[in-house]
């Protein structure tokens, strides 16, 4: 299924990370995709605030992931840094499958042979300085509403 939506702030494409943090369960991967300042952290902090998660987010380009406690924890990416995959188990990415929290990982176009078909794919693209597309797609019914 993919739904589109069509965000004209940042603070609405935060609303809609936490709207689909509402859909999600613990052990789910988000998959983000989408050019520099396309908006991949600002809907992690909407996936944050949608966990119940109050602790500021920011991208974790230089520590390549920081965890944010909450009653379902969640584990933000950013693969930027790293060549492929193999660096991502290096780091311990089955381990954090394992802790069952919410994995975002931002620049995931650099590590998909680590991300299985169930993981929620998002790909945001931005239209103008404000405006942005966010195209969220799960493997089930193959059905698009964009």
């Amino acid at each position: 299924m993919e739904k589109c939506v069509f965000t004209s702030s940042e603070e609405e494409t935060e609303s809609c990370g936490e709207e689909l943090a509402g859909e999600l369960s613990p052990g789910s991967v988000v998959a983000l995709y989408g050019d520099l300042g396309a908006g991949k952290t600002a809907f992690v902090r909407g996936l944050a605030r949608g966990l119940g998660i109050r602790e500021s987010v920011s991208s974790p380009t230089f520590t390549i992931v920081n965890e944010y406690p909450g009653s379902i924890p969640l584990f933000h990416f950013d693969m930027y840094r790293l060549r492929d995959e193999q660096e991502l188990f290096d780091i311990g990415w089955e381990d954090y499958l394992d802790r069952y929290g919410i994995c975002a990982l931002e620049w995931s176009e650099r590590v998909e042979g680590a991300i299985g078909p169930e993981a929620v794919r998002v790909t945001l693209r931005r239209l103008d300085d404000t405006r942005r597309e966010i195209r969220i797609s799960r493997k089930e019914e193959g059905r698009s509403t964009c």
